[in-house]
């Protein structure tokens, strides 16, 4: 039997599988790595220490027990991102990482006020923010003019590694949705006259759908991956769009709750939808639009506090916080570490920590970073419903969905069930599934195959009292930020000032 290599460029780890073309799991595989914040705001990676040595590391280590060939190859990574490169695609800085960095403020505003606001958000579906490729090309060429003369095209963290396998300079239409103000979502297509303006001279990706078949594997990087030349890899895209499409999320009203570093949603849309608070993207395939959120720190929240505690796994937090009562005895944070993406879009936004006592331990903090995040869910799932989206089906992945505490309590939170899939592997898994739709060993990716390659294992139910206490919490919380506003700018503010 055929087997699919799936693997996912993620934040702080990368995660590969082998699949049969029936959804049987082979074999997995996982390496970590960190991020660079060199700067406030500033989050990157190294593309070839990362990017690339990570996927050869688990494509052979995958690929060496294979008992069957390799049928197709599929990549996603954590996005959008930009890494600028010269003609013979060399790297030349560090990769720009996706919303959370937020370098590139002063040139969101300079091409809001030139293009105007809503002409951009009826235009390309979103307004501009830190998620945007193209401020942070017009940072690059206004901020580092040398490396700016040398570069000739961009990737992201998936089409870097397309690239190396087959040669292929491509860029998915899902991925190029985010690129905003650079595409059409409607006519899908490169807005010429905006990407001349805000990156003249640059070589654009050609454009394809993510389970589109992109070229094969050149015998060159053959012997460094593990994998064998000419095997077919397709376009690829960014992982919260592979790990819907591995979940089945393709209906209109589908939700996934993507758990990991960060918070991201996804909910497929009945039609093109437009909202300053929301992305408004192009789908995975053809005819399909989504409306994404994502919450700038979730999962890092509860990293740190491992990290500060010295802690070497989370389950002595995870008990203690599953003994704190819902409200973690009158704790409430503001999970803003890094600013926050949707629905607030303020770089400047940071976290905190209300109404602590001698009384409260770290439970209660761990407990209330979850609560957290689960209210963030909430506000965003609330900003999709005023924009026309449905959420009749909540499908949670990732994982911070091991364990239960932290889906149970968003679902109080939410008061809505929310389903879990028999695999939690992530993304890598909806790459492979890419990959079987290439090269048609599924037949669609709206078709009952997808859900069936992934099925509904567990469902996570409210908790009609805890559901109420967190009511009242909820009001709290959001009434908390425009409450300490203008304090946590003016920090914001020190804080770039003193480089800390």
């Amino acid at each position: 039997m055929t087997l699919l290599l799936g693997v996912d460029i993620g934040t702080a780890s990368s995660k590969g599988v082998l699949v049969h073309t029936d959804g049987t799991v082979v074999a997995t595989a996982t390496r970590a790595h960190e991020v660079s914040m060199p700067r406030p705001g500033w989050v990157e990676h190294d593309a070839p220490a990362v990017w690339w040595a990570d996927f050869t590391a688990i494509s052979k280590e995958l690929t060496v027990t294979a008992r069957e060939p390799v049928g197709a190859v599929g990549v996603s990574g954590i996005g959008p991102c930009l890494l600028p490169v010269d003609s013979e695609d060399r790297p030349l800085r560090p990769a720009i990482l996706y919303g959370v960095d937020t370098r590139a403020t002063v040139e969101i505003e300079e091409l809001t006020q030139s293009l105007g606001r809503q002409t951009i958000l009826e235009r390309c579906g979103s307004v501009l923010t830190s998620q945007a490729v193209g401020p942070k090309l017009a940072w690059l060429r206004a901020n580092e003019p040398e490396t700016w003369a040398a570069t000739r095209r961009f990737l992201m963290a998936h089409t870097f590694i397309v690239r190396r396998l087959t040669g292929s300079y491509v860029l998915d239409h899902h991925s190029a949705s985010q690129c905003t103000p650079m595409y059409d979502p409607v006519e899908h297509r490169w807005i010429r006259e905006w990407t001349e303006l805000i990156a003249p001279g640059l070589e654009l990706p050609q454009l394809r759908w993510p389970s589109d078949v992109v070229g094969e594997v050149r015998a060159g990087v053959a012997e460094q991956t593990g994998i064998p030349a000419g095997t077919p890899v397709v376009a690829g895209t960014i992982d919260a769009w592979a790990e819907a499409t591995s979940v089945g999320v393709t209906a209109p009203g589908d939700v996934m709750l993507m758990y990991g570093t960060t918070m991201f949603l996804v909910e497929v849309l009945d039609r093109p939808r437009r909202s300053p608070d929301l992305w408004g993207t192009v789908g995975t395939f053809p005819g399909t639009h989504d409306f994404a959120a994502g919450m700038a720190t979730s999962g890092a929240i509860t990293e740190w506090i491992r990290k500060l505690t010295g802690e070497p796994s989370f389950d002595p937090l995870v008990s203690e916080a599953q003994q704190s009562p819902p409200g973690s005895h009158g704790l409430l944070m503001l999970p803003y570490f890094a600013g926050e993406r949707t629905p607030l879009f303020d770089p400047d936004a940071r976290g905190v920590l209300a109404g602590l006592t001698l009384r409260h331990n770290r439970g209660d903090i761990y407990r209330a970073a979850l609560e957290a995040t689960a209210y963030g869910v909430r506000h965003n799932l609330e900003a999709m419903r005023d924009a026309g989206g449905q959420d009749r089906r909540l499908v949670a992945v990732g994982g911070g969905t091991k364990g239960g505490l932290w889906t149970q309590i968003v679902s109080d939170v939410l008061g809505a069930p929310q389903q879990l899939p028999r695999q939690t592997i992530g993304a890598c898994l909806g790459d492979a599934l890419l990959a079987a739709i290439g090269i048609g060993a599924v037949k669609s990716g709206r078709s009952a195959d997808v859900t069936d390659w992934n099925p509904v294992s567990t469902t996570i139910e409210p908790d009609p009292e805890r559901v109420a206490v967190y009511e009242r919490f909820y009001a709290l919380y959001r009434q908390l930020y425009p409450d300490t506003r203008k304090i946590v700018h003016a920090l914001a503010r020190a804080q770039r000032i003193g480089g800390s």
